[in-house]
């Protein structure tokens, strides 16, 4: 599986991307996951003129493939001016409006105050639920303060754990699907009978599914 950080910081050493990192790390511990991190501050040139002549460079055209092609995302915002930077939304702005349709995402910011968490529910999740990702439930801020403390350690591991689940269910139900598997139990689970196992089904493939069959 491939799990793709992308992290909007701007400094270097950048907090943003501390905090990209120590998520994935979290996640790749609980799958076989290959990781690969997408720093937009090496991509804001190509950006722009992406918006202006509507050609994505060699490199965005990369990072773009491996956001498309990942099993799962890590995205990482710094918060300026309440909200999620501009550097960041341009990049969601210009990759393909399929993109993210399906695929697991958890979304986390850093700001210099605990005022600005609710970024994650107002800004955030909103924005990946517009383009049909499927969020985790919980999001991860970090604030000046949080770094060291045990609060901020506990919802990095809640974060993967769910981040983790969803990844590794899809892997699961995909391969089953092409294997010709699928007894419906409830709950979004699948019976392989001739191994004697139980498939969780993502939330996101119960409603393809239920849409395909006309319910």
């Amino acid at each position: 599986m491939r799990l793709v950080v992308v992290s909007a910081g701007l400094s270097v050493p950048s907090s943003t991307r501390l905090l990209g990192d120590r998520l994935a790390t979290a996640v790749a511990s609980r799958t076989e996951a290959d990781v690969e991190v997408i720093e937009l501050r090496d991509l804001a040139v190509e950006i722009a003129h992406n918006f202006t002549n509507g050609f994505a460079g060699k490199a965005l055209a990369a990072a773009q493939d491996a956001v498309a092609g990942a099993d799962g995302l890590i995205v990482v915002t710094p918060v300026f001016s309440a909200s999620y930077s501009g550097l960041f939304k341009s990049f969601f702005d210009v990759l393909d409006k399929e993109a993210l349709a399906g695929k697991p995402v958890l979304i986390a910011a850093t700001g210099g105050t605990a005022r600005h968490s609710l970024v994650l529910e107002h800004a955030l999740r909103p924005l990946f639920a517009y383009l049909r990702a499927v969020v985790v439930p919980t999001g991860v801020y970090a604030a000046s303060e949080d770094w060291g403390e045990e609060g901020l350690a506990g919802r990095i591991e809640r974060a993967a754990r769910e981040l983790a689940g969803l990844m590794t269910g899809l892997s699961a139900a995909t391969a089953d699907t092409s294997a010709g598997l699928g007894a419906r139990t409830p709950g979004g689970v699948e019976a392989d009978a001739s191994r004697g196992l139980q498939v969780v089904v993502p939330f996101a493939e119960q409603l393809a599914r239920l849409g395909a069959s006309g319910r």
